[in-house]
């Protein structure tokens, strides 16, 4: 059994958000899942990112980090897009980590003034060919991530959608997110 702290997307703390986290609690493991938002659900990524910039980047990011202020340090973080800035901060500079796991996005290393724990286990998960992971540079960081260390996985799903693990979404995919969830599993056990 693990531990997860599971940090959402720019849409909030959606209802596919607390079905990934659910599929998690049914397999044994405890799931937090903070709101980051204070309930402040989005319909589109445009409306997210409009409030993301109101309350600021960094503020969001460190919600995310406070939000593991009180558990212990042998927590696996978790991300989904926008969250995967806290997740990844705390994977990489919190002591005890046990693992980090990644969806549709992923940061250099270098933006923590950190080197990623060479023997901390990540995974990876995003579309082939989601212009958001391509363009933006996040692949990039992903293969680096992955070349640094010891146990790490990149998965790179076929499609071209950003969100598409959320069951909430017309981005989703259940064929992937099935895959998604039994490699996400194996690594948490």
């Amino acid at each position: 059994m693990a531990e997860v702290l599971l940090l959402h997307h720019v849409l909030g703390r959606t209802k596919g958000v607390e079905a990934i986290a659910d599929q998690l609690r049914e397999a044994g493991h405890i799931v937090h899942v903070p709101d980051l938002f204070d309930g402040r659900m989005f319909s589109s990524l445009e409306e997210g990112l409009v409030y993301v910039k109101e309350i600021g980047f960094e503020e969001v990011t460190a919600r995310g980090v406070r939000a593991a202020s009180g558990l212990s340090c042998d927590v696996v973080y978790a991300g989904f897009s926008l969250g995967v800035a806290a997740a990844q901060q705390l994977a990489q500079t919190r002591e005890g980590a046990r693992g980090a796991l990644f969806f549709h996005a992923c940061l250099p290393t270098s933006a923590f003034e950190s080197q990623w724990p060479v023997d901390l286990p990540v995974q990876i998960h995003a579309m082939s060919a989601d212009p958001f992971f391509v363009e933006d540079g996040d692949i990039n960081a992903a293969r680096e991530l992955v070349a640094s260390a010891n146990h790490a996985e990149l998965f790179l799903y076929e499609g071209k959608d950003h969100l598409f693990t959320d069951s909430s979404l017309p981005s989703f995919d259940a064929g992937a997110t099935k895959l998604v969830i039994k490699r996400v599993l194996e690594f948490l056990t």
